[in-house]
């Protein structure tokens, strides 16, 4: 069992193209608010990050932001947080991000949205952290994604127990209970090389 206090969530600092995208947001928002879990996000007012935020805050829950100095001085940093850090760089934010939180859900977003995610997940594959992931889908967002995973897996390249670290849901609830009910398996940091 995975006892979640906080989760971080990683999604748009834009809102997309399509109203499914604001609803997940704002569903996840008010879910971890209701369980008593603490959301841990960017600290950005804008896009799925604001509706994320604000969402949570609404529904009563804690919000900490955590946002580089050159973002905020942009004035994109919210400003209604229960707490928002301000760091040196954006290396120091996705680590102070993990640090503080139980677990990662992914929701929509750009290449930001998945470099977080990777590396996240990449962490625990080599057993630097026993976090559970997962993705927040809407409307079919992550299809073509989940796809090229198992792809990787059929071809060789991600372990079959890691590439099953990574959980999908449609449903806030169900992806948090996956959550709760994780445990990591054995971390595999060695390099199969294939004999020529």
């Amino acid at each position: 069992m995975t006892k979640l206090d906080a989760i971080c969530v990683y999604c748009g600092s834009n809102a997309g193209t399509r109203p499914e995208y604001t609803e997940a947001a704002q569903t996840m928002g008010t879910v971890l608010a209701r369980r008593s879990i603490a959301l841990v996000y960017g600290g950005g007012r804008v896009g799925l990050m604001g509706v994320l935020a604000d969402a949570c805050l609404e529904a009563g829950g804690k919000v900490y932001g955590i946002i580089p100095e050159f973002l905020a001085l942009r004035e994109v940093a919210h400003s209604g947080l229960t707490d928002l850090v301000v760091v040196d760089s954006m290396h120091t934010r996705k680590a102070e991000m993990e640090r503080r939180s139980d677990g990662f859900v992914a929701l929509p977003g750009g290449i930001g949205t998945m470099e977080e995610l990777f590396e996240v997940w990449t962490w625990s594959q080599l057993g630097q952290h026993r976090k559970p992931c997962g993705l927040l889908d809407a409307g079919g967002y992550f299809d073509h994604l989940t796809a090229f995973l198992d792809r990787m897996a059929a071809d060789g390249f991600v372990n079959p127990e890691h590439r099953a670290m990574l959980h999908r849901s449609e449903n806030a609830d169900a992806l948090l209970d996956a959550f709760n009910a994780y445990e990591s398996p054995a971390a595999d940091i060695r390099i199969k090389v294939k004999q020529t």
